[in-house]
């Protein structure tokens, strides 16, 4: 099983990291060296190749299941976002319609009073006007009376034509949108049903994995060998980083320390370094599956894909040699390439990496080495 390394990504670290109280001579300045870097950082993503394998089809059909399962997870958060969208839409276009019909019903009852005025002037007001009046000054003003009556009578019939045809196109975006909105509903049906039918499967690949250990000692064991070879491919892209002819632009996260905020709310079950026999080179936060993860700094993402040992892996540069990992998550909120803010949403809690519960593993680099996340977050 080759890992893709989506770098496409590749480092795409040609990124301007405009920290706040820089001066927008220095963004730009920033913003011209990366670019100069950007076909250098190309090549290194071509260089950069998957290198671990699977050693049974097992733990081959496991990646399969699982990136299946989160490209699932994703396309139905995308489609409940444009549903709760098409839906507000729809609210907003009743709303105008309702306040266009209501202006509609004032123009006619104002044409109404016009008309009866009118009405009762006769069918022929202007020669009456003309027998009856013998002053001239007062002919004129009657005359100008009738003149203002009909403009403002032609004005609303303009009015309310003009009304008509934004109705009748409030009434099509209604129906587009009604359409859509149909159309989702089985959309949404669809993908639901294959998220049960993947669930289940990775349910039996993950029971197909725990059969073949003979003891809860060979499972450790397997564990700190997949995380050793995964730690080889995490030192290879940090050593990569390293080869660039200019370092990614700093984020100040340094600055920052013992103050950044938690990736996920949650209560901490494994801290660094070990627990019940288990290698950790982070930390475990459990949390409820399918909750927010946030990038916890500015930064930006250099990889985002299923690696063996971390299930779904995203990986966060922030300059200074300073890289966050976040592992086992349900699914990415954010590609590979993008420039995060503090707080943005990367992905979701999940339990990927053949995992029995959901939970992020979180993870605090410095120059390619793990350290200590909690000396980097928050106390709580």
């Amino acid at each position: 099983m080759r890992i893709r390394w989506t770098l496409a990504v590749a480092l795409m670290l040609a990124l301007a990291y405009a920290p706040a109280g820089v001066a927008q001579t220095d963004e730009n300045t920033a913003r011209q060296q990366l670019d100069a870097i950007g076909q250098e950082i190309e090549s290194v993503a071509q260089r950069l190749s998957a290198t671990g394998q699977a050693r049974d089809s097992a733990e081959r059909e496991l990646r399969v299941v699982e990136t299946e399962l989160a490209e699932t997870h994703q396309r139905l958060d995308q489609l409940q976002a444009e549903r709760r969208q098409l839906a507000d839409e729809t609210s907003q276009l009743r709303q105008h319609r309702e306040r266009l019909e209501g202006e509609r019903e004032a123009q006619y009852a104002a044409l109404s009073q016009q008309l009866a005025a009118l009405y009762r002037l006769g069918p022929t007001p202007q020669l009456k006007l003309l027998l009856n009046q013998s002053d001239p000054a007062e002919l004129d003003r009657m005359q100008a009376y009738l003149n203002r009556l009909t403009q403002a009578r032609q004005q609303r019939l303009t009015d309310i034509s003009r009304l008509d045809n934004a109705l009748a196109d409030t009434e099509q975006a209604l129906n587009e949108r009604q359409t859509r909105l149909n159309a989702l509903a089985g959309e949404l049906e669809e993908q639901s049903a294959l998220l049960a039918k993947r669930t289940e499967e990775r349910r039996g690949v993950v029971a197909t994995l725990d059969d073949r250990y003979g003891s809860e000692e060979d499972r450790l064991a397997d564990l700190n060998q997949s995380r050793e070879q995964a730690e080889q491919q995490l030192r290879a892209i940090q050593a990569e980083l390293a080869r660039l002819a200019e370092p990614t632009p700093t984020t100040h996260i340094t600055r920052t320390q013992g103050d950044l905020p938690w990736p996920v709310q949650g209560s901490i079950t494994a801290t660094f370094q070990r627990r019940n026999g288990m290698h950790y080179n982070g930390i475990v936060i459990q949390a409820d599956s399918g909750n927010a993860v946030a990038a916890v700094h500015t930064g930006r993402v250099v990889f985002a894909d299923w690696m063996r040992g971390f299930g779904n892996l995203l990986i966060i540069d922030h300059g200074d040699q300073i890289m966050t990992l976040y592992a086992h998550l349900q699914h990415f909120s954010a590609r590979p390439g993008q420039q995060v803010s503090r707080g943005t949403e990367i992905g979701r809690v999940g339990n990927s990496g053949g995992q029995t519960h959901p939970a992020l593993y979180f993870e605090v680099r410095r120059s390619g080495e793990p350290i200590n996340p909690q000396r980097w977050i928050a106390r709580r």
